[in-house]
């Protein structure tokens, strides 16, 4: 599973492009709120309450509706843990992941020896549906999806996440990836009432800046999150998360502003791909998927001797020739916007 994590560049020189990282870091406030954690405070184990009140309201959920996590790594590796055990005659359950898909989805499954099925992309990654009903089996448990999807930036129908939900056996579940959810236009959120087997699993990586800290968490109905709860690792959030996740959730400004930033360097990227004759899938997440060719991974290289890291997505299904670019700040957006156009002029 280590293989999921490339090698960061060294912090220094650089535009930090290719993790779908909040390239503005997070709010003064959250800095301010884990710099007055206490010594005492830190030297004993977290209390959770008051975060997961302060959470619950921001969502207007109940609590027990929610499950704090180590990040939402945590989160998928718990839910894959909780729901895919073998059954009492030693028989491994069923994963169904949707490609193209983040890699822990198909890696936490496979460490708890489920089958993993893979649904492949249809074209312009439209999504799969009749594929995706096809794949679920008697033995199914989990269902992995993300919207907006990584790395199309697409947001899957409604319509569709239900009928996935619908067609699910008794005691399986459709973990939906929201990580991105505060840049799109909606969630499946208000559906969790008429659609009791859906997980929803969410980040403070991405909008509020808080991937160093490790901050995700789980929104389901109670009896799942009790079923969650009963694996995930004891204080498995630390007090510095904590202090800094009651902060974030009422700090709407700062999150609303950087939304605002990665819409319009979106748009900036996507007048750029124009120009520069680059297909592109418009996103409804803080990155853009752009198709250059075959040169990816030079372009890729090049860029990165100049200081701009984006992500080479060649090797993922449906993918090929594709680089994916971090939509984060607009002065960032325009100095890899800048570099790119150089780079395919001097080609």
């Amino acid at each position: 599973m280590s293989d999921l994590y490339e090698r960061a560049p060294e912090r220094g020189p650089g535009i930090r492009l290719h993790l779908n990282e909040n390239t503005a870091g997070c709010s003064a406030a959250v800095l301010e709120a884990m710099r007055a954690v206490t010594a005492p405070e830190a030297a004993a184990y977290p209390e959770y309450g008051a975060t997961y009140r302060s959470c619950a309201v921001w969502l207007g959920i109940r609590d027990d509706q929610l499950l704090l996590t180590n990040g939402l790594d945590e989160g998928i590796y718990t839910a894959a843990v909780a729901w895919l055990q073998r059954n009492a005659n030693g028989e491994p359950a069923e994963a169904v992941v949707v490609e193209p898909a983040y890699a822990l989805f198909a890696a936490s499954a496979a460490v708890t020896g489920a089958r993993v099925v893979h649904v492949g992309p249809r074209p312009d990654f439209d999504f799969p549906l009749e594929e995706t009903l096809a794949a679920i089996t008697p033995v199914t448990r989990v269902v992995f999806v993300a919207s907006p999807a990584n790395p199309s930036g697409l947001l899957v129908p409604a319509a569709a996440i239900r009928a996935v939900a619908d067609r699910l056996p008794a005691r399986a579940v459709l973990f939906l990836d929201e990580a991105y959810v505060e840049f799109a236009s909606t969630s499946f959120l208000s559906d969790l009432r008429s659609h009791p087997n859906v997980v929803l699993g969410r980040t403070f990586a991405k909008a509020f800046g808080l991937a160093a800290v490790r901050a995700g968490y789980l929104v389901a109905a109670a009896p799942l999150i009790e079923q969650l709860r009963s694996v995930v690792l004891p204080f498995s959030v630390n007090v510095f998360a904590l202090a800094a996740i009651r902060c974030a959730v009422q700090d709407a400004a700062y999150v609303s502003w950087y939304v605002a930033q990665v819409a319009e360097s979106r748009r900036r990227i996507y007048a750029a791909c124009e120009r520069l004759g680059c297909a592109y899938w418009t996103s409804e997440a803080n990155f853009v998927l752009v198709r250059v060719g075959a040169g990816a991974a030079a372009l890729v290289e090049t860029l990165a001797a100049r200081g701009i890291y984006v992500r080479d997505r060649s090797s993922m299904a449906g993918c090929a020739g594709c680089i994916r670019i971090t939509a984060g700040l607009v002065e960032h957006t325009e100095a890899c916007i800048a570099a790119l156009e150089d780079t395919c002029a001097r080609a």
